[in-house]
């Protein structure tokens, strides 16, 4: 019986795609570049977009409309992994909750039935969902929805903007991603220039991922996301060399290498009461709080950074979106501190929400663990 179903659903939905793509076959299209360096057909100002993360750059290329022609999202990659951003998202905008789920790659949710049924013109995904999706991509496509990858988890400018650009002439906003694009590469760029004018040796830096709690190590970052912010902040990454992309560093080697500045990257992830919480609505003595059982692990105490009072929390959230350069410059100034005096990293991350966001930077994204 259930077989049956799921095959009846299956010719449902494909006869859904076939009209679908019919009805696009009379419809103008673009041709863009994908991140991947995919050539890829799309409707000229897609009426119907299967979102699958960048959610908030989403929005702030779009505008206060963008989310009026998206038709289904990967909900857990926001619901689920910043809950306190998704809830504040939804109370703007409550249409945010009503869109189609398509399930999640990570986990292995991801229905490609979903997808078709919600008849997507163009599906938006990062690019380790494209690498995650698999063969499921060539289905979409053949099922007439043209998938194109954006990607911000790189952490460089080039991808940064590329990706920028892409969707806003996807979605008919080109001049405000022309905009973003502009200043982000403009931001990037004065962070780099404070940095080589500052000189010195380059400070011990190490990055972990606070989503499993002080009893366990999470995530370090080589090259990506936040190895990338280390490296244009002019730091040494002690994880460079020792993790491909990410994974968790051997708790002896971090203890050897002595880092002079620690960031523990905390978010507001659901059913994980011992993670470092961060995000909206969220005070800094309960984030200092998850913060301070991290510098009592076994030889911590002995670390330059904890001796100095270095040691920091960053909102994972933040990282690879178009506001990042907010904590690059959080990360810079810690590094630099001369260099970025006149620099007020807060006020870069609350002046980004203010003028392309509908919701306000209220919560803590940027905080140090000694007041």
């Amino acid at each position: 019986m259930f077989n049956k179903l799921l095959t009846g659903l299956m010719a449902f939905a494909m006869g859904l795609s076939l009209q679908h793509a019919t009805a696009k076959a009379e419809t103008e299209t673009i041709t863009v570049t994908d991140t991947v360096g995919r050539t890829v057909e799309v409707p000229k100002g897609a009426k119907r977009i299967l979102l699958g993360f960048y959610f908030e750059d989403f929005y702030a290329i779009g505008g206060e409309n963008a989310y009026d022609n998206v038709v289904a999202i990967s909900r857990d990659a926001w619901e689920g992994w910043r809950n306190s951003q998704w809830s504040k998202y939804v109370r703007a905008n409550p249409r945010i909750d009503t869109l189609v789920d398509v399930g999640e790659v990570d986990s292995g949710t991801f229905s490609i039935e979903t997808a078709l049924v919600s008849r997507p013109d163009v599906a938006i995904i990062a690019a380790w969902q494209y690498r995650g999706l698999g063969d499921t991509i060539k289905k979409l496509e053949e099922a007439g929805i043209p998938v194109v990858v954006a990607d911000f988890n790189a952490q460089t400018v080039e991808k940064h903007v590329a990706s920028t650009l892409m969707i806003g002439k996807i979605i008919n906003a080109e001049a405000r991603a022309e905009k973003l694009a502009s200043e982000y590469s403009a931001a990037v760029q004065d962070v780099v220039d404070r940095v080589k004018k500052a000189g010195g040796d380059p400070k011990r830096v190490y990055i972990e991922l606070g989503n499993k709690g002080p009893q366990e190590y999470g995530n370090s970052y080589a090259n990506t996301m936040w190895g990338g912010v280390v490296d244009l902040a002019g730091g040494h990454n002690i994880a460079l060399g020792k993790v491909e992309k990410w994974a968790p560093l051997n708790p002896e080697y971090v203890v050897a290498s002595n880092p002079e500045a620690i960031f523990i990257a905390g978010s507001d992830w659901t059913n994980r009461d011992k993670a470092v919480l961060m995000g909206f609505d969220t005070n800094p003595e309960k984030t200092r709080a998850r913060l301070q059982p991290y510098v009592e692990r076994a030889g911590w105490g002995n670390f330059d950074g904890v001796k100095s009072g270095e040691v920091h929390a960053l909102y994972h959230g933040g990282a690879r979106t178009l506001y990042d350069y907010a904590f690059l410059q959080y990360v810079a100034k810690v590094l630099h501190p001369e260099a970025f005096a006149d620099v007020d990293p807060s006020e870069t991350h609350r002046k980004f929400y203010e003028t392309y966001l509908p919701i306000k930077a209220e919560g803590v994204f940027m905080i140090k663990l000694n007041k």
